[in-house]
């Protein structure tokens, strides 16, 4: 083992850590003690919170290996989520992989607009892990729902999360491309869309731009597209008085709300996250 590889291996579970910290800040990862703290749990087998308790006692070989190989993968910045294989959303771990978008903090905003008023029949578009949909069904045990992705992979992961969050029996979930495969009227949709533009993909993260799929973050266009066909299609699919609640990047609050208007919809509004960054577009269709 070379001398860089063991700084995060040797000695206490403490040195351990320190080290492994040192070395993801100097790779530039961000909030790099948050990290050595969680990879360190999970290469010895406990939760996080118990880390404090073996922080002085030296790490087992094989701890110290695990760890090693963990440390090394978020230096290259393989994202967290995947290199423990979940990310927790709403109070809630969802499993993750390569093959669906990563869990983020501001979609909760997008469930929590969701689940301001009541709804039975819920429509979930890009699917994704099933963070959304699996979230909204578990809040709310007399509703179902429909995903849809086009990927097929990210049908399974969100197929396994609906059974780890014990909502399966309310779910359906089906491959399409956005509505084509969709049939029968929902009282609420709701989608977190790409909507990064494709000349901005460049200046993402590179756990986003190396490890997550395109077709999760930007429509290889202007980051509008997948916008224009959900406001075509959302009217057919919409109950009367139903609610579509879109999740957005920080800029684009203008247009997806004047798509969704032009559609039909009213009481249009754009609402923040939790930083003040415009986050959700949500409409009603009239009674």
């Amino acid at each position: 083992m070379s001398a860089t590889a063991s700084d995060s291996s040797g000695g206490t579970a403490a040195q351990a850590m320190a080290a492994a910290a040192a070395r993801l800040r100097a790779a530039g990862v961000p909030d790099p003690a948050r990290d050595a703290r969680i990879l360190l749990a999970h290469a010895a087998r406990i939760e996080a919170s118990r880390v404090t308790l073996i922080a002085p006692e030296d790490l087992e070989p094989e701890v110290a290996d695990r760890y090693e190989q963990l440390i090394s993968l978020r230096a290259v910045r393989v994202p967290v989520s995947h290199l423990i294989g979940e990310r927790e959303f709403y109070g809630r771990r969802f499993k993750v992989s390569k093959d669906v978008l990563d869990p983020r903090p501001e979609t909760e905003t997008l469930i929590e607009v969701a689940l301001s008023q009541p709804f039975e029949r819920v429509l979930d578009l890009g699917l994704g892990s099933g963070c959304i949909l699996v979230t909204l069904l578990a809040e709310n045990p007399k509703s179902t729902g429909l995903g849809v992705d086009l990927s097929e992979a990210a049908c399974l992961q969100a197929s396994a999360n609906a059974v780890l969050h014990r909502v399966e029996a309310r779910i359906d979930i089906q491959q399409s491309d956005w509505f084509s495969n969709v049939t029968g009227q929902f009282d609420l949709i709701t989608a977190n869309p790409p909507y990064i533009a494709l000349d901005e993909m460049e200046d993402l993260e590179p756990e986003v731009r190396a490890h997550e799929p395109d077709m999760a973050l930007t429509d290889g266009g202007d980051g509008l597209g997948a916008y224009r066909i959900i406001a075509a299609g959302t009217m057919q699919h919409l109950t009367p008085g139903g609610r579509i609640c879109l999740e957005i990047g920080p800029t684009q609050g203008a247009a997806v709300a004047e798509m969704l208007q032009q559609a039909g919809l009213q009481q249009v509004q754009v609402l923040p996250d939790l930083d003040g960054r415009d986050r959700v577009v949500l409409a009603v269709r009239a009674e």
